[in-house]
């Protein structure tokens, strides 16, 4: 339990330097638009040199990592208790805060709306829609690493296996990319390392616009640099071709990025992005899986799947078309004509004289129409007694004493 207490007083130094670096970055930025005057140049370079003093960013032990350190420490003292070297397992009694992966959210216009009114961001993990990300590049336009953030916003690669991408990896006319290598920061040192799961190293394919993108890089840049340009091999280099920091990208999105109006989100969400523009672009959830490389679609569909609310909208109407109906309800009320409370006023309010007027009626309540023969004269009148035999014989047939009454009334 003491080491676990001693991870978590390192995340809160982590933490604390964390901030006094951003800080000092923003004491190193100029107060006015345009060139500095000689005193603010000074003043700068002081503060740039106590900004080269400071540690860089670390990322603090998550509770995932801390999980991940458990499990493995009880596992090798299980190994230990089978081996008779010792008896008790003090790892299975450490108790940890949850390391569940949180839930990607997209920043919709209220969570937008709400994250301006009060500064508090929904969830860990944000994801930005395609207008979003969008405004990124548009905004990142003419940026060295213009290229980068495109590539990861569209095809979701990590930040090392963007960094550490050689040209040999890269097959522009097929339009094909194998994330082989990654360069990852040991501390602030970068070295160059195996991917970070066997998946990971699958070839994905590359749509014309990054082809395109990919195509324009480094050729300014060599032809600057000459004889002095450093062929590494890499996709993505500094000015000189050497090898790329980590690090550099993300200061880079988080320059870009206060440029603009958007919500914030960081570098690795990017990849959240990626997984929702295929999701929106119609692909499904193994087609995702095998973008992003994971090693289960339980993992994909638990994390990286924030839909689209169009999307979401569009799949439930298709869901509710499929049911099949014997009849269809109209649209309208409107449009379904009078009620059957209407028609019956209307029946009692026609006028009863005329033959016309008798044949309607009969039809209206469902009767044969009958040929009706006006009177001339000389047919023979019916006394009370056979007229009132029909009736109930009629009533016999048709169910009712009302429906024998109309008919025998014609």
């Amino acid at each position: 339990m003491e080491m676990f207490d001693a991870i978590a007083d390192a995340n809160e130094v982590i933490e604390a330097e964390n901030q006094a670096r951003r800080e000092q970055i923003a004491r190193c930025k100029p107060s006015k638009p345009g060139r500095p005057v000689a005193a603010e140049r000074a003043r700068l370079a002081v503060q740039r040199a106590k900004l080269d003093e400071m540690k860089p960013f670390r990322k603090p032990t998550g509770p995932a990592t801390r999980q991940s350190i458990r499990r493995t420490l009880r596992a090798a003292l299980n190994a230990a208790i089978s081996q008779q070297l010792i008896t008790f397992n003090p790892a299975s009694h450490v108790e940890l805060e949850s390391g569940k992966r949180p839930k990607p959210l997209l920043w919709t216009e209220q969570r937008v709306a709400r994250w301006r009114a009060t500064g508090e961001k929904p969830s860990p993990v944000m994801v930005w829609t395609p207008e979003q990300f969008g405004a990124l590049l548009d905004a990142a336009e003419g940026e060295r690493l213009y290229a980068f953030f495109h590539l990861s916003g569209t095809r979701g690669l990590r930040r090392g296996e963007a960094v550490g991408r050689d040209w040999a990896d890269v097959e522009l006319d097929a339009g094909l990319i194998t994330p082989a290598k990654e360069i990852v920061v040991d501390g602030w040192d970068p070295y160059e390392s195996a991917p970070k799961t066997d998946g990971s190293a699958s070839t994905i394919a590359l749509d014309s616009l990054n082809v395109a993108v990919l195509r324009e890089r480094q050729l300014k840049e060599k032809e600057k640099w000459g004889t002095a340009w450093k062929d590494t091999g890499k996709v993505f280099t500094q000015e000189d071709g050497s090898w790329l920091h980590p690090e550099t990208v993300s200061e880079t999105f988080r320059s870009i990025l206060a440029r603009t109006d958007l919500p914030p989100i960081t570098l690795r969400d990017l990849r959240h992005v990626s997984a929702t523009l295929t999701h929106g672009g119609g692909g499904d959830l193994h087609t995702i899986k095998e973008t992003l490389r994971h090693s289960t679609i339980t993992l994909t569909s638990d994390t990286y799947t924030s839909l689209l609310p169009e999307v979401d909208k569009a799949a439930a109407e298709a869901a509710a078309a499929l049911v099949p109906r014997a009849r269809k309800a109209a649209p309208v009320a409107a449009a379904a004509g009078p009620s059957a409370h209407a028609r019956g006023r209307e029946r009692r309010s026609a006028p009863t004289g005329g033959n016309r007027s008798r044949r309607s009626v009969a039809g209206q309540r469902g009767f044969p129409c009958l040929p009706v023969v006006g009177r001339v004269g000389l047919e023979p009148t019916t006394n009370g007694l056979t007229g009132r035999a029909d009736r109930r014989r009629l009533k016999g047939s048709f169910g009712s004493d009302r429906g024998s009454r109309d008919l025998y009334s014609l």
